[in-house]
């Protein structure tokens, strides 16, 4: 695999990624590494997050209706805000035993599984009953 050099676009996408934890997708990082390099274009900040994600220096992170970067490189669940889109990590163990079961069930070999749950996200639950209680 050929080696990519550090650039200094780069490193601010990086930087810009590992100072969130709210899961920010390629245009929001763009739009906040502009704002460090009124220079860079987008095709360069989505390039070298492809590239930071494939070398495994930072997580993409696939939900439904976008794509998002995660500063954490260990194997973990997400949460998906169907209301609001907000991303969260999820305070639960992975469950590498799923892994082991799909392969003997499949033959496959499994790296790893990606689980996204669903739903409404408190601040939405909240805002979802205010709307309700003013009907």
């Amino acid at each position: 695999m050929l080696q990519q050099r550090m650039t200094k676009q780069k490193q601010l996408v990086q930087q810009i990624v590992q100072a969130h934890h709210d899961h920010p997708t390629a245009d929001q990082i763009y739009l906040e590494v502009r704002t460090l390099d009124d220079k860079i274009s987008r095709g360069t900040v989505y390039r070298n997050l492809e590239q930071l994600s494939e070398s495994g220096v930072i997580s993409h992170v696939k939900v439904p209706g976008a794509s998002r970067y995660d500063y954490r490189l260990d194997h973990h669940y997400h949460m998906l805000c169907t209301n609001c889109g907000a991303v969260y990590d999820i305070p639960l163990d992975y469950d590498e035993t799923l892994d082991a079961q799909v392969m003997k069930k499949t033959g496959f070999q499994i790296n790893r599984h990606q689980t996204v749950f669903e739903g409404l996200c408190p601040l939405c639950q909240k805002e979802l009953k205010r709307k309700k209680a003013k009907k």
